[in-house]
Formats: C-alpha cells, sequence, structure tokens
C-alpha cells in the first residue's frame, strides 16, 4: 500500500460506508429510488447521485455543466446550489444507471486510493473550488459518506452501522466543532466547563473548558462541577449536529443538567454541517 497511515483509517472508513450503501440500494425498484431521505429535498435517487458526484470530483472528473431549475427550493445558497449540481444532473437516470455508475465510481475511487501515494498536506482541491490538504478532503469525505449512509438507512428502514468506522471519524469530526459551539455560539461562561456524556454504539465523556478569554477547548478529564451536563445517545448526537432532527423533536432523548439557559443555547446551535 502506498497510501500514507495517516489517510488510511479515512480510506477505511470511506470504503466500508461506500460499500454498504451500494449494498442498500441494489435491490431496490424504482419507486423506492424517490423515497425521501432526511435531506431536505433529497430522495434516494438524489443522495445516491450526491456520493456519486462528490468521488467523481475527488477523481478530478470536470464537474457537469448544468443549469438548475429555478423550483429547488431547499436550494437558497451558494454551497446548496454546488452541492445540487451533481445531483439535478442525474435526477432522470434509472435505478439500473444509478447502480451501475455507482459501482464503476467505488472501482475507480479503490484504484486511485490503490495508488495515492500523496503527503497528507498536499494541497488539493476542496467543494466550491476550495484549496484544502488531502488529509481534510478524506477526512471530511468518510464523515459525509457515513453520514448519508445512516440517512440511506432511515429513508430505507435498514438501521445499522452506527459504530463502524466512519462513526468513529464522524464522532472525531464533529468533536471538533463543540469548543466553537460552546464558547463561541452559545456564549458560556468564561472559566465554566460543559460535559458530554454520550451513550450508545459510540461512547465518550467530553468536557469543554471555556478560559478567562471565552476560549472553547475540548478535554477528556471530567469536570467538578461543570455549569451543564448533557447527556444524549450516539444516534441523536449525530442528528442533530448534522441538521437532522431539532432539538425539540429529540427533547425525550436529551436529559440537561445544571444551567437550563445554557444547555438550550447550546442546543440551539448543535447543528454543524447540513
Amino acid at each position: 500500500m502506498s497510501l500514507h497511515p495517516t489517510l488510511q483509517p479515512y480510506a477505511d472508513a470511506w470504503a466500508h460506508s461506500v460499500e454498504a450503501i451500494s449494498e442498500l440500494v441494489q435491490p431496490l425498484v424504482e419507486g423506492e429510488w424517490n423515497r425521501r431521505t432526511p435531506c431536505p429535498g433529497w430522495s434516494v435517487r438524489d443522495l445516491v447521485s450526491h456520493v456519486i458526484g462528490l468521488d467523481c470530483e475527488a477523481l478530478g472528473d470536470p464537474r457537469p455543466i448544468h443549469t438548475l431549475p429555478r423550483d429547488l427550493f431547499h436550494v437558497t445558497n451558494e454551497h446548496q446550489r454546488y452541492m445540487e449540481m451533481q445531483v439535478d444532473v442525474r435526477r432522470h437516470h434509472t435505478a439500473p444507471e444509478m447502480t451501475s455508475e455507482l459501482e464503476y465510481t467505488i472501482i475507480r475511487r479503490n484504484r486511485q486510493l490503490r495508488n495515492e501515494s500523496r503527503d497528507p498536506g498536499t494541497k488539493v482541491r476542496g467543494p466550491l473550488g476550495a484549496e484544502i490538504t488531502l488529509e481534510e478532503a478524506m477526512r471530511y469525505r468518510a464523515f459525509d459518506i457515513w453520514v448519508h449512509e445512516q440517512d440511506l438507512r432511515a429513508a430505507l428502514g435498514h438501521p445499522g452501522n452506527l459504530d463502524s468506522p466512519g462513526a468513529h471519524v464522524t464522532r472525531d469530526y464533529l468533536l471538533a466543532a463543540l469548543p466553537d459551539v460552546v464558547a463561541a455560539k452559545a456564549d458560556a461562561p468564561r472559566s465554566s466547563a460543559v460535559v458530554f456524556d454520550v451513550h450508545g454504539p459510540v461512547e465518550f465523556l467530553r468536557t469543554i473548558r471555556v478560559d478567562i478569554q471565552g476560549r472553547g477547548t475540548l478535554e477528556t478529564a471530567p469536570a467538578l462541577g461543570p455549569a451543564a451536563t448533557l447527556t444524549l445517545d450516539w444516534e441523536t448526537y449525530v442528528r442533530m449536529a448534522c441538521g437532522r432532527v431539532t432539538p425539540e423533536a429529540v427533547s425525550d432523548r436529551v436529559k440537561t443538567e445544571g444551567d437550563q439557559d445554557l444547555a438550550a443555547a447550546i442546543l440551539r446551535h448543535f447543528v454543524v454541517t447540513q
């Protein structure tokens, strides 16, 4: 293997999730491709189109030249418009066309990863043309595809893989955003701590400490006398952080202790990616 050891976990997580997606959609009949997913405005077909499209871009394929219809009400900003292009261009593809393109894209991407010898710090083209490192691109891809695997499982009624390699990449990806959520967005008091106690297939206990300057840091050490503690299950954590459900919709699955106003502010700003 020529892939850098730092990148291997992301390649493994991507491969695990994309194979799971392929297995999920392979037996679907035409009508099932139109089922709604937790992604606003996207069907099963649209979500698989998104998966195919982003991997094609990772392969260096040119983006489609396509004009979006004006009646896509779920598309409200430039980022969504960028993502929608790969989706809308495949909206009339049949089930066999979708599965065959997905399989072909997986084969090509696996081959690319087998031959990948670049350093993790190499600059590559990211979404919207932004320049990011190869490591950032692969980490985001592993995270994104696992979340979409879960979207498909929810749409098709096939739960699973909540503790797969992609789940652990997702945990770290989402945890990295927590200091900003607590300290900056929820405006937690200075010199305070907030504890997150997550249980289920992926378990962790993490503390966000806010220093005297108002900066948040992520720690594994438990805090004594935290300002607030949030206890919830892993699936609910992911669904809220990825904007799939509102805190109100899952209030029975989230237990808050301590400063209730602070806990409510954290939950209001919990979404870090959509």
